[in-house]
């Protein structure tokens, strides 16, 4: 899809996105035409990466948790076992 569908889908702005893949959190591939076009589950990611911001976490933080962002959010936070990466972000924050 491309960046306008997804931040559509996702609930944010394509300024947002651009954001988010110069941070680091979010890849996209490009078409011949050089437009950013992003997988179904980039949908997911952008929503977590929403959450997470809107929780208080920094961008740093966020990036430290890159590898469970494709994952329901409920679940980053109460894997079983947890997550050693979230309960080390949360243990900071408290």
């Amino acid at each position: 899809m491309l960046i306008g569908e997804l931040a559509a889908q996702a609930g944010t702005t394509t300024r947002a996105l651009r954001y988010y893949e110069e941070q680091g959190l979010l890849e996209s591939g490009r078409t011949a035409a050089g437009y950013r076009v992003y997988g179904p589950a980039a949908v997911r990611r952008v929503r977590n990466i929403r959450e997470l911001l809107s929780c208080g976490f920094t961008v740093d933080d966020v990036r430290a948790l890159l590898g469970h962002l494709d994952a329901e959010l409920p679940e980053v936070f109460c894997p079983a076992p947890p997550c050693a990466a979230g309960v080390a972000l949360a243990a900071r924050r408290v």
